[in-house]
């Protein structure tokens, strides 16, 4: 709350009135940035040369972003972790008013980005499977939900396993099955949470839609859960937009390799346009795609729907 988005430096007008000396705070640098060179003794202990440059990098979305080439607005960075994070560039700071998207410096100059997270997606899955089927291997587990319909045959998953960020800052937000009848088998389960997690990703996907004026050209995915081919395709679906996965598993680590990288390259574009390639695409399936986009309504009247009770039962 110190720093001053527009201009990309702590704030001299809240320093001032906090009464904080301005000579407490460090320097402020830009990405792809050298901000020093390796210590002889730093040298000596990391069995590194001395003098190597030293670069600002970045925070580990922003890094992610810049490891899958979300670098200029359109390209949208979808990270299906144990959180999940829609994250978009803009060209200028974009404030949400109700707090409920993240906006921050991009770790590259003249770039912003906004950011919905969501703190359950992957967690979810691995929830799933250490109660519902201890011990199952996660590609069986999935294999037998490829067989399940689009839309679990009125089944919705709420995610809400620790709480919430994106879209409902609630901590005392809850998980929950609904819908649940005699015919739903542990597929039916499983298929309802790699959904229930897309539709939260969704979430994301309309607050940064209504906030920048920004045109969704592609949607890459990387994390733990893009291995999955069925999460890949019901996320398409969902999101009724082409998907894209890149040649890259390790985003963040490999994006903040390619920021310490300019000095090989003139600049970030330039990096990411020549070491980050589409592996594989994926596009909405129509009739999926009209099915999810009722259930995805229905999904959306849970949470006002159930607040009271989440908070009831929390407090």
């Amino acid at each position: 709350m110190l720093f001053d988005l527009r201009r990309r430096d702590w704030s001299e007008q809240v320093t001032s009135a906090l009464g904080i000396p301005a000579h407490y705070f460090p320097k402020s640098y830009e990405g792809p940035e050298v901000t020093g060179r390796l210590t002889s003794g730093a040298s000596e202990s990391l069995g590194l040369p001395p003098g190597i440059p030293i670069v600002g990098g970045g925070g580990d979305q922003a890094a992610q972003a810049v490891g899958v080439g979300a670098v200029e607005p359109g390209i949208v960075a979808v990270t299906l972790g144990t959180s999940g994070v829609v994250f978009a560039a803009t060209r200028q700071p974009v404030v949400e008013s109700e707090g409920r998207l993240h906006s921050f410096c991009h770790c590259l100059p003249d770039r912003w980005h906004l950011m919905g997270v969501m703190l359950s997606a992957g967690g979810s899955l691995r929830w799933h499977r250490d109660n519902l089927a201890p011990g199952m291997d996660f590609d069986r587990l999935l294999e037998t939900a490829e067989a399940i319909p689009a839309g679990c045959e009125g089944l919705l998953f709420l995610p809400y396993l620790s709480g919430e960020r994106t879209p409902h800052p609630d901590p005392l937000a809850r998980g929950a099955f609904v819908g649940l009848t005699g015919r739903h088998t542990l597929a039916h389960l499983t298929r309802s949470v790699l959904e229930g997690v897309a539709f939260g990703l969704r979430d994301s996907f309309e607050l940064i839609a209504s906030q920048a004026n920004i045109e969704m050209k592609e949607v890459r995915l990387s994390g733990g859960g893009a291995r999955s081919p069925l999460w890949r395709q019901i996320l398409c679906d969902v999101l009724d937009t082409d998907l894209a996965v890149v040649n890259v598993t390790e985003g963040a680590a490999f994006g903040a390799a390619l920021l310490a990288g300019v000095g090989v390259w003139p600049d970030v574009y330039s990096a990411c346009g020549s070491v980050v390639k589409t592996t594989h695409r994926y596009h909405p399936r129509p009739e999926s795609a009209s099915r999810y986009e009722h259930q995805y309504e229905q999904y959306r009247r849970l949470y006002p729907a159930l607040k009271d009770t989440f908070h009831g039962l929390g407090s």
